[in-house]
């Protein structure tokens, strides 16, 4: 059987064994998620590939610290968006750059271009409504409703209490509810 051809499990055994062709092969089925996560929070495509090496660098160098295999792709992507944030956090406190798009640039695995028509138009609105946030509403509302955390990893890796973290991610909530509702009365 080929590397490609088998479970992740497997490849993981053999990546901490070192093996570099399995490390390939993990590496070619998790890049491009990874590049469009960084991607998404750091908005400029070399930062977003030196995070994404970093981040492979990090799991195969941590890979004996991972207690289930089966969860390798959501411990990769935890690493590349704790990557991805601190570096942004790093570089926004020498830019005054601002958290605009941050997660929103229609980017997806494919690489659909910004201008890209999207088919629907309430899926726009909501997108660009979110770009009107304030910056921690819209970091906390896209690591929730787009990249799939929940409360306690949200609040971990924003360094931030549980309760503070359902706050916010409420009032971004009412917040978007409140532009978009503006938006549809006009």
């Amino acid at each position: 059987m080929t590397l490609t051809n088998q479970n992740i499990e497997h490849l993981l055994q053999l990546c901490n064994n070192g093996n570099q062709k399995a490390q390939m092969e993990v590496y070619n089925r998790y890049y491009r998620a990874m590049y469009n996560t960084a991607y998404r929070i750091v908005q400029d495509k070399y930062e977003a590939e030196d995070i994404m090496q970093e981040s492979f660098l990090t799991a195969f160098t941590k890979l004996d610290s991972l207690k289930v295999y089966s969860t390798f792709g959501a411990w990769l992507k935890r690493i590349t968006i704790n990557n991805s944030i601190h570096r942004y956090n790093k570089n926004s406190k020498h830019n005054d750059v601002h958290l605009d798009d941050i997660l929103y640039k229609v980017e997806d695995q494919d690489g659909i271009p910004e201008d890209h028509e999207f088919t629907n138009l309430k899926a726009k609105q909501v997108i660009d409504t979110m770009k009107t946030l304030k910056e921690n509403y819209k970091l906390c509302l896209t690591l929730h409703l787009v990249e799939g955390y929940d409360y306690d990893e949200i609040s971990e890796i924003m360094n931030i209490s549980y309760a503070n973290c359902r706050t916010m991610i409420s009032r971004a909530k009412d917040s978007l509810r409140q532009k978009l509702q503006l938006i549809t009365e006009h």
